[in-house]
């Protein structure tokens, strides 16, 4: 058995870190839900703490959203599927956008429910996810502004999803150039420079921000606490917003090399022993959470000096060390998470999601 505790004081710690360190610059910003995989009582957190603007990639978790406060700005984060057009037009108040023959689509879908469809255009600047080209964004644009049911509030970028590629002044400069020739051009108001997102932070820490871009997409960095220029936690944030525990089912003294011809386990994995460990023998908790739940590479023991030996489908092994510090069977281990684990338990329907 295991269960995700969300920490309420930990969540509100950071919100209102990243919320003071914005309002003094003036800028707007939502908060990325799509980590919590639509989990209801983890949402109703982030609505409880007062967030007006909710961006997400499953439409399914915006309809949650709305389903708690129809009155927060719900935001669809990826250019749409066709066939996910009407529920996106009902549930999402915004969406990115790259592909006009989708735009048109949307302006179709909106008309028929009576809407007006507010768009964020995507534009690439080096990391080859989504986005529109920048040497093809004026005519892009001239032909979507006529649409009806359908307006430009924003255009955007994401950087470091794809390859890695870290944001520069030089790049969110650009993007917000890109927004003022768009507003020459065409005589029209564009309200969003949508550049900045947990990766982006750091430059408005380091007052290495342009001007330009006045709104922040944040997720990772709430959650977290991170600084993902340098991969270590920024000072004054909480880095256990979530917590992983998990439970102990055997917890038994055993020698720390394996007996018998070795060849590659279930997961692919070849075992190299360490000469030095011969005869040497140490506790050893197997937990009740295994692979099918998170990678091993995913977990942060809070406690110091214990180490993941290994892990099956549905078991992990940890390494106690010369004595079972206090440990018995029933206890709890507690673990930190990086994104990509916690992302796997919020999706997994056998770890219980509390708050605290």
């Amino acid at each position: 058995m295991a269960y995700l505790k969300l920490k309420r004081k930990s969540l509100q710690h950071n919100y209102q870190y990243i919320a003071s360190r914005l309002d003094a610059e003036g800028i707007e910003w939502g908060v990325v839900s799509k980590l919590l995989c639509g989990t209801k009582n983890y949402i109703q957190e982030l609505v409880d703490l007062g967030v007006r603007e909710i961006h997400d990639s499953r439409v399914s978790n915006l309809k949650t959203v709305k389903q708690i406060d129809t009155g927060i700005q719900t935001v669809y984060i990826k250019p749409p599927a066709k066939k996910a057009i009407p529920s996106i037009i009902k549930y999402a108040d915004v969406s990115f956008n790259t592909e006009l023959s989708t735009i048109r689509l949307l302006s179709e879908e909106a008309g028929r429910q009576n809407k007006l469809h507010k768009i964020i255009i995507m534009i690439e600047m080096g990391d080859l996810r989504e986005g529109v080209l920048g040497d093809q964004l004026l005519e892009f644009y001239g032909q979507i502004f006529q649409l009806p049911n359908i307006t430009v509030v924003g255009l955007g970028t994401n950087l470091n999803c794809l390859y890695g590629v870290m944001p520069s002044q030089d790049k969110l400069i650009q993007l917000s150039l890109y927004k003022q020739l768009i507003e020459a051009k065409f005589n029209r108001k564009i309200e969003w420079v949508s550049g900045g997102t947990s990766v982006v932070f750091p430059l408005l820490l380091n007052r290495q921000l342009p001007k330009g871009i006045n709104h922040f997409r944040i997720g990772e960095m709430l959650y977290f606490g991170n600084n993902l220029f340098t991969n270590k936690g920024v000072k004054g944030m909480k880095s256990d917003v979530f917590m992983l525990h998990a439970q102990i089912i055997e917890l038994i003294e055993k020698p720390k090399v394996p007996s018998g011809d070795l060849a590659a386990n279930p997961s692919g994995e070849q075992f190299e022993i360490n000469e030095e460990d011969y005869g040497k023998t140490s506790y050893r908790a197997i937990l009740d959470l295994g692979l099918l739940d998170i990678s091993t590479d995913f977990l942060i023991p809070v406690e110091k000096g214990v180490k993941i030996t290994g892990a099956s489908s549905d078991m992990i092994v940890i390494d106690l060390g010369s004595t079972k510090r206090n440990y018995q069977v029933g206890d709890w281990v507690k673990f930190k998470l990086k994104y990509m684990g916690a992302l796997g338990l919020l999706n997994s329907d056998y770890i219980d999601k509390i708050v605290e």
